[in-house]
């Protein structure tokens, strides 16, 4: 260990301090500068500090944010959250592992070059399967696409983009706009490089547009999407977009300026004639029209509170959010209003929370309002855990100011002058972009000494969370803003009464505070008139899995499932039968499409085993196995537990042993009557809301899909799932194409042109690849 540069961590303990609940900043900065903790820099650690060595080994085990072995330059991500999930992810981590000659169980490459690990969600659910190296996201990935995706992203290392400046239009009027989002999910799929391709055709052609990243747009499905917007307002959307596109694009709406512009438009309007007339369409080939039914149905039946003005304006542009009513609830509240007279307001509109238990926003503020206390705090818990969920980090990165106001204003209520975001360290871009936006209000003055002179105070800061879902709870954020391990604690007291640093604390998600602004400028009143008797307004939802129309949506409360899934989602992809969906996350259940009618409220999908959490929904089709959903999520709390309570630590081990026994064919009679007896035990006695709802997504599986279970018991998979209980053959109606034997990555097939095929067995690793390239439907699962 003698690259270990002992100064370097002797800086870290000034910073951040020498006692115990600073070990988790020290360790986050270690591992930071050499990707993963040293062992000589844990012992300077213990050296020349009170921590000792147990302290620092049980926050560097809890958290999955920390490694104590070197990785390769480059860490591939592989997203294994829900949605990814029933898409391959699997498959897909054993793709990039064969790809690389990794031995099964290792993690990095024989070079050093790459370490491939799998974490919990990445918040692209709808670009199922995805994958992150380092800071860059690929979506829509497939077994035979990870030889390529290395390829791009070795390729990008090899250039640093340098901003080109505008050439030839100064002076010149804007005649439009050509939008981009650049949000996670929409670089995923190659936003970025389109960006950057309508910059550089715009200089080319030397016409008079501005090229602008704007907030998402939350129509994933046709991600990359450019929209074009002309200066009496009208505009055109084009879908999937290619940078290639970005010349015609233009072409389409815009008069060059200049010879040289003009002769290239000229001469590429002569291509795409060509074009036109050899292949029967334009060179664009996703163009989708404002008015196209899709869209349409996506987006009529939406209501937009905290995705007010989506896809319109810069992320970061602060004028832009000022020009369209932003802060101005955050003025009236600090110059004409008294913190009761808000909080009447938010009493008024009915607002509960939106990070899954629906508690009613009003009673949490007035509870820290009342607090007798000099100190107190507010916190933005901006955790976001559930793998299926991207909610938070699309409004952390679409809206920040929009975010921030709301926190202001919750913080003026209450009464509190200093406050946290606890943002989870699997959104990067989220967190840049907070800390801009926090950077950007400090200069403006809305944040700081005495807000918009007011007299009010506040100051804000980010924690990085380490990747616990655990820390979703309250007390357990609490215990890790203060750098312990996140392990819930009894309640009460409640962090109304003794929070952080057991001082009066408010806790909200993103998405409530998100929708304070709206409020307060639209009244209460206008709010509570959306949705039902008992919830009020609106809820963002991420839609993904085997829909359609995958993509982020907000609704009225109270609107169907099923029309969210057929209308708004446009149903199943495929032309396959929709099965469920699974609402609520780990913490949620699924709901079979016989009663998926039920109304989106809280008490409703309570009632039908679901609860509305923070608002993942993720859609399965007939192909999806219930059995090794529930396994799949049991396998996600069990090894999301922090392990205080004997009955969520032992018990949801004991629950998903007997799952993996189930889709491994060796089930046995009474398995599932010990399933339900050990959920019930879990839920009455776990100490917090990750144990008491753990057995959810069991429960709710046996209640509808009992039969799957019961034939799991009997040896078979219904569905052709489960490995274990599956053999893939080939009929005789085989051609002999070879696609099958070409496609194999494991060399299962031996190529025999025109011949009927054989899969080997012993060498079959069950991956699907000959089923899903076969021409004609000649492979069979059985």
């Amino acid at each position: 260990m003698s690259d270990i540069d002992l100064t370097f961590i002797d800086r870290c303990v000034e910073q951040f301090g020498r006692t115990e609940d600073k070990v988790l900043g020290i360790l986050q900065a270690v591992q930071g500068e050499y990707g993963y903790l040293p062992e000589a820099a844990l012992r300077r650690i213990c050296d020349i500090t009170e921590i000792t060595p147990a302290q620092i080994t049980g926050i560097s085990t809890f958290y999955d944010f920390f490694r104590h072995k070197p990785a390769g330059k480059h860490i591939i991500r592989v997203c294994i959250g829900t949605a990814c999930h029933i898409k391959g992810a699997n498959q897909i981590h054993e793709a990039f592992q064969r790809y690389l000659k990794i031995a099964p169980g290792g993690d990095t490459d024989e070079q050093k070059l790459f370490t491939v690990e799998k974490v919990a969600c990445l918040g692209c659910c709808m670009l199922a399967p995805a994958v992150q190296i380092d800071d860059v996201i690929y979506g829509h990935l497939t077994g035979e696409t990870v030889g390529s995706v290395l390829q791009d992203f070795l390729e990008q290392q090899k250039y640093t983009a340098v901003p080109t400046p505008a050439k030839g239009r100064r002076g010149q009027a804007i005649t439009g706009q050509v939008r981009i989002c650049l949000d996670s999910s929409c670089r995923a799929v190659g936003s970025d490089k389109v960006y950057e391709a309508l910059k550089q055709a715009v200089d080319e052609l030397n016409v008079p547009v501005k090229v602008k990243s704007t907030s998402c747009h939350g129509m994933s499905f046709l991600a990359p999407m450019v929209e074009v917007v002309m200066s009496d307002g009208q505009a055109f959307r084009y879908g999937q977009a290619k940078p290639e596109d970005a010349v015609s694009i233009l072409r389409r709406h815009f008069q060059p300026t200049g010879v040289s512009g003009r002769i290239k438009s000229h001469i590429g309007n002569l291509i795409d004639t060509l074009l036109h007339d050899r292949i029967g369409h334009g060179p664009i080939r996703y163009s989708v029209s404002i008015r196209d039914h899709s869209v349409d149905d996506y987006l009529s039946q939406q209501k937009q509170i905290a995705t007010e003005h989506a896809a319109r304006f810069d992320p970061l542009d602060i004028a832009e959010y000022e020009s369209n009513e932003g802060f101005t609830a955050l003025r009236k509240c600090l110059t004409e209003r008294t913190p009761d007279a808000v909080l009447a307001e938010i009493e008024n509109s009915g607002l509960r929370g939106r990070g899954g238990g629906g508690y009613p926003t009003h009673l949490k503020w007035h509870a820290v309002q009342k607090a007798s206390s000099q100190q107190k705090y507010i916190i933005c818990n901006g955790d976001e855990g559930d793998p299926g969920a991207f909610m938070d980090r699309m409004l952390m990165e679409s809206y920040p100011f929009r975010v921030i106001e709301g926190v202001i204003i919750a913080a003026f209520v209450v009464g509190a002058p200093e406050g946290r975001f606890y943002i989870r360290s699997e959104y990067p871009l989220a967190m840049k972009r907070m800390r801009q936006a926090l950077e950007i209000c400090r200069a403006k003055g809305f944040l700081g000494e005495n807000i918009l002179s007011s007299g009010f105070s506040l100051n804000l800061e980010i924690v990085g969370g380490a990747g616990a879902f655990v820390c979703g709870e309250e007390t357990a954020l609490l215990a890790s803003i203060e750098g312990k391990r996140g392990m819930p604690r009894l309640r009460p007291p409640y962090p109304s009464q003794s929070g952080l640093w057991s001082k009066p604390t408010l806790i909200n998600n993103v998405e409530t505070y998100s929708m304070v602004p709206w409020i307060l400028r639209n009244r209460g009143e206008t709010f509570a008139g959306l949705g039902t008797k008992t919830s009020k307004g609106t809820k963002v939802f991420a839609l993904a899995g085997k829909v359609a129309r995958g993509g982020l949506i907000e609704v009225p409360m109270g609107i169907a499932l099923r029309r969210i899934i057929e209308q708004i989602g446009g149903g199943i992809a495929g032309g396959l039968k929709f099965k469920a969906v699974q609402v609520g996350g780990p913490s949620g259940g699924c709901v079979p499409a016989e009663i998926s009618d039920i109304p989106v409220d809280y008490e409703s999908l309570t009632a039908a085993g679901a609860i509305m959490g923070s608002g993942g929904l993720v859609v399965l089709d007939e192909t999806d196995c219930m059995v090794d959903i529930a396994r799949y999520f049991l396998e996600f709390t069990q090894n999301q537990s922090c392990g205080k309570c004997t009955f969520c630590r032992i018990g949801t081990r004991r629950m998903l042993e007997i799952l993996e026994r189930l889709c491994r064919g060796e089930g046995k009679k009474g398995d599932i009557e010990a399933l339900e007896e050990l959920a019930e035990l879990i839920k009455t006695t776990s100490l917090c809301g990750l144990g008491s709802t753990a057995p959810n997504p069991v429960l709710s599986t046996i209640k509808y899909f009992r039969d799957e279970y019961e034939a799991h018991i009997a040896g078979r998979c219904p569905v052709g799932h489960c490995k274990a209980l599956i053999a893939y053959s080939i009929t005789d109606d085989c051609i002999g194409c070879t696609l099958c034997a070409q496609h194999c990555p494991v060399g299962a097939i031996e190529m025999q042109p025109y011949e009927v095929h054989q899969i080997d067995q012993e060498k079959c690793v069950k991956c699907g690849t000959c089923k899903q390239i076969c021409p004609v439907q000649a492979v069979k699962v059985e």
